[in-house]
């Protein structure tokens, strides 16, 4: 009875799960009882008993003659119940809580930002002073709907250093550069859109498209850019609506894009009237830029977004879109719509720490510590045997790849019971080719407990993957 009772149990957790990842709607008729028997290996008698529970529970109805019917309203949106159910060392949202929510005494490797004594806090404080004589405007009131008019024109001639021509009202404001993609996913995605995204990627971009019922592909990515043949082939076989990538310091390989793949890359999406969002959040890490696809393609199909949570302060919430003037138009009465005026203060502090003299000396001391930590931290970690998969011209981040037969989310559990928290690769990867890599923070590494652990952890028969 027990046995039967489990398996029982396994056939309603499949269709609650169902339901959670909105796969079920109201009112969908589930797969017939000899179906759901045949497609999980079990009994029709087994299922039939879990439909009827369910059916006892009001989860589901049954219409005599037609079947079982979801019942509803429609499910609470459950973004872990959303696409493979990954261990939860992998899961991008437990990544990310595990990093956030982790006291002083633990240890970040696996995170994606600088310890706070790197950002520009000297030129954030002379802000505050600065702000705190202000006219009660400046600490009070909403922002205009594209925001700070002073931080906009900054922006829009930072850009044109980087050849990007963007006007100031081609240029709107934004909470952060995760708001600035939900923005544009709002406007431009339908729930079932097909999504290109680099593999491996940014995970919370992964996050970000499942709370828009994207339907998500993964595009191979190279020391170069995007594999451009797979991309070529996503684009004929999916038709996306939307590619996201990094263009200057790609997250988490560290990669920079050619002038050779970007142009070709640009081609092809012209072709495919795919939409291009370039993240640029890491551009003041690089001492030489690399291409933007905004640069060569003059914000036709490119949309351009950063902020600076990665220099001045995670704390201040403040990033941009940059695009084509009719898309501000329609992305601004989204933002209006959804978080209505947004930040002035954290503009006016982003701006007066932009604009002061040291922040270009911050910058200079940051990129030479960063290539410091990088060449340390790399050389600690091929004594253990990983290996970093290129070695990054810019940036804080080292993907490495284990010795082989180790699995990376092994490794991350054995290594948070010593209080390390890591970014297994398959985190990051939409295809879940990336089990035994590891994205390193190297300016989160200086830490020699770090090395240890995971020399401990390499030595555990527990993180040994079984063979595919």
């Amino acid at each position: 009875m027990k046995q039967s009772t489990t398996r029982i149990q396994t056939v309603m957790a499949e269709i609650q799960a169902r339901i959670s990842s909105r796969a079920y709607l109201p009112g969908f008729r589930l797969p017939s009882v000899r179906a759901q028997a045949q497609a999980m290996g079990l009994s029709v008698s087994t299922v039939v008993e879990a439909y009827e529970r369910l059916a006892a529970e009001g989860v589901i109805a049954s219409r005599p003659g037609s079947g079982f019917f979801v019942a509803g309203p429609v499910a609470p949106l459950a973004l872990a119940k959303i696409g493979p159910q990954l261990d939860r060392q992998i899961d991008p949202l437990w990544v990310s809580r595990q990093s956030l929510e982790a006291d002083v005494a633990t240890l970040k490797p696996g995170c994606g930002w600088l310890p706070a004594s790197w950002m520009y806090e000297t030129g954030v404080r002379r802000a505050l002073r600065t702000l705190a004589r202000a006219k009660p405007e400046a600490l009070a009131e909403y922002a205009t709907p594209l925001g700070h008019a002073g931080l906009r024109q900054f922006l829009s001639r930072r850009l044109a250093g980087n050849g990007i021509s963007a006007a100031p009202d081609q240029i709107m404001l934004t909470e952060s550069g995760t708001q600035a993609i939900d923005l544009i996913c709002r406007f431009l995605l339908e729930p079932g859109d097909t999504v290109l995204v680099d593999d491996p990627c940014y995970f919370n971009f992964h996050a970000l498209l499942k709370a828009h019922r994207a339907n998500v592909v993964g595009v191979p990515y190279t020391p170069n850019g995007p594999d451009v043949e797979k991309f070529e082939a996503a684009l004929r076989e999916h038709t996306p609506r939307l590619y996201i990538t990094n263009s200057g310091i790609h997250n988490p390989t560290g990669a920079t894009l050619s002038p050779a793949v970007a142009h070709r890359v640009l081609k092809l999406a012209e072709s495919s009237n795919v939409v291009i969002v370039e993240d640029d959040i890491f551009c003041d890490f690089e001492a030489t830029p690399a291409p933007r696809l905004a640069a060569f393609d003059g914000l036709s199909r490119v949309i351009h977004i950063s902020s600076f949570s990665k220099t001045i302060s995670a704390s201040l919430r403040c990033g941009y879109i940059a695009a084509r003037s009719n898309w501000i138009e329609s992305l601004s009465d989204l933002k209006l719509a959804t978080s209505f005026g947004g930040g002035r203060l954290a503009a006016e502090i982003i701006l007066a720490a932009l604009t002061d003299s040291g922040y270009r000396r911050h910058l200079e001391s940051l990129r030479l510590r960063l290539t410091e930590a990088r060449t340390k931290t790399a050389a600690k970690l091929n004594t253990l045997g990983i290996t970093p998969w290129l070695t990054p011209q810019a940036g804080m981040f080292l993907w490495c790849q284990l010795p082989k037969g180790t699995d990376a989310a092994a490794v991350a559990r054995f290594c948070l019971k010593e209080d390390v928290v890591l970014a297994p690769g398959n985190a990051f990867s939409q295809s879940l080719s990336a089990s035994n890599f590891l994205r390193f923070n190297a300016a989160q590494s200086s830490d020699d407990r770090i090395f240890e652990v995971l020399a401990r952890a390499l030595h555990s028969s527990a993180v040994i993957a079984l063979p595919q």
